[in-house]
């Protein structure tokens, strides 16, 4: 397939890394069929116009400026960094990491001034630049590659900045948190000129449907109506309730949406109000 005449939408998405396989499984539940296997730079998504194109997650930003592509799902991180022009279409809610200064455990000061004129070591130079720059603290930025928490160790660094999800990775090397520069997840982007053509809107409401559905379950219960207006109150819904007369005179049947994070207090609130059949299912894919 030559990708350049295609008129499929061209989808840029990580390759590797921590951000692959919970991307294709989004994709995937948002009802695009395609084949993510071993080396293979392309997918044709066979159930709509879309080439899933498979690349460096620090790359798409940059592909998605310049037009190369149309979409792209990277981390926010990385946009930031490589300060592309782009349209953040939806944040993603995965792949939620900080940016942080780190120095070694012992490191006396909390002061941000302490670090002046010292060498910082990270893979986020323009991010690293700007925050100290915004803070007035002349700092010897040392672009690295790969892993830089042993940068401090060699003594080529006297702090690095890098991305910090556990914080594992910093105590296993006797570092520390020092300052966070900011927090970022996984967001869908798109070149400036793609963002309002139809295809791509269907696409983001697609993968929208998923992520709403994901903080959402389907609650059904019975309620006698002297209860009902209590009821409302605890289960007000996305926007209202569906309240159905069932044949046993004064019942009502209700089925609602409820945040997953509240659903077992709800619950409880119900039933001490009298409700009866109490069901909980989990919502798969929903539009609002």
């Amino acid at each position: 397939m030559n990708l350049s005449e295609t008129e499929r939408i061209k989808f840029a998405i990580p390759s590797k890394g921590r951000l692959m396989e919970p991307t294709v499984e989004l994709l995937k539940k948002a009802g695009f069929k395609f084949r993510a296997q071993g080396r293979n730079l392309y997918a044709t998504c066979t159930n709509y116009d879309i080439v899933f194109i498979f690349v460096r997650a620090d790359d798409i930003p940059v592909l998605v400026q310049a037009g190369v592509v149309d979409l792209g799902i990277t981390g926010s991180d990385l946009v930031a960094e490589r300060r592309a022009d782009v349209a953040t279409l939806l944040s993603l809610g995965y792949g939620q990491c900080r940016l942080c200064v780190a120095v070694k455990d012992d490191w006396k000061s909390d002061s941000l001034d302490s670090l002046k004129d010292m060498n910082i070591a990270t893979s986020f130079p323009n991010m690293t630049e700007d925050f100290f720059k915004r803070h007035n603290v002349p700092v010897h930025c040392i672009e690295m590659n790969g892993s830089v928490e042993i940068m401090i160790a060699l003594n080529l660094a006297h702090a690095i900045v890098d991305i910090v999800e556990t914080g594992d990775s910093l105590r296993d090397n006797n570092l520390k948190v020092f300052k966070e520069i900011g927090s970022y997840e996984t967001t869908l982007i798109s070149s400036q000129d793609m963002a309002e053509d139809p295809r791509v809107i269907k696409i983001r409401r697609r993968i929208e449907g998923v992520l709403v559905a994901n903080q959402y379950s389907m609650l059904e219960y019975n309620i006698h109506e002297n209860r009902l207006k209590e009821a409302e109150k605890i289960t007000p819904g996305f926007e209202s309730p569906t309240i159905s007369r069932l044949d046993s005179p004064g019942w009502y049947a209700i089925k609602v949406m409820v945040k997953k994070s509240e659903v077992v207090q709800v619950m409880d609130s119900l039933e001490s109000i009298g409700a009866t059949a109490i069901i909980e299912t989990e919502i798969v894919n929903c539009r609002l």
